[in-house]
């Protein structure tokens, strides 16, 4: 999914443990360290899943549409979430945190991640494999020209003096 919900290599900036957006995959009622929140609410109006990862470079459009494969695919194959996590992600233990599935941590990893699991993307002619191929090698472009050129706080950091 972060493929598709994290398509920049800015977006793993924030991805980070204890920064801006949770990165371990997990879901709470009322816990806003976990990445899914379905907030406990009476009205049936307000009823709604928070996926908290998710960056405004997504196209909403890709990011939507891949969310909600994988969400009918857990459906459909009847795979269990786990339990909520109703305690604070940031302050587990280590030992704890490391059983706890995360997002990816760059934009390499995520498009691995995609290639490898694409099958329940293309359930219904969602997406398809010329698609995804296509989408992987744009963003793999996007991603070496950043990996193959310094940055500038490289420069500010090595070459100033």
């Amino acid at each position: 999914l972060n493929a598709f919900t994290n398509p920049s290599t800015n977006s793993y900036k924030r991805l980070v443990p204890g920064y801006e957006a949770p990165v371990m995959l997990a879901y709470s009622s009322r816990n806003r360290s976990a990445s899914i929140r379905i907030p406990f609410g009476s009205n049936p109006k307000a009823k709604r899943i928070e996926t908290r990862f998710p960056d405004p470079m997504a196209n909403p459009y890709l990011a939507f549409a891949a969310l909600l494969m994988a969400g009918l695919d857990g459906i459909e194959n009847k795979i269990h979430p786990g339990d909520a996590m109703d305690k604070d992600l940031y302050d587990l233990p280590p030992e704890e945190a490391k059983a706890i599935p995360q997002v990816c941590g760059s934009l390499r990893e995520a498009l691995a991640a995609l290639d490898a699991d694409r099958a329940f993307l293309k359930k219904g002619g969602v997406f398809d494999d010329d698609q995804i191929d296509a989408y992987i090698d744009l963003k793999m472009e996007e991603n070496m020209k950043f990996e193959l050129h310094p940055h500038p706080v490289e420069f500010d950091m090595y070459y100033k003096y």
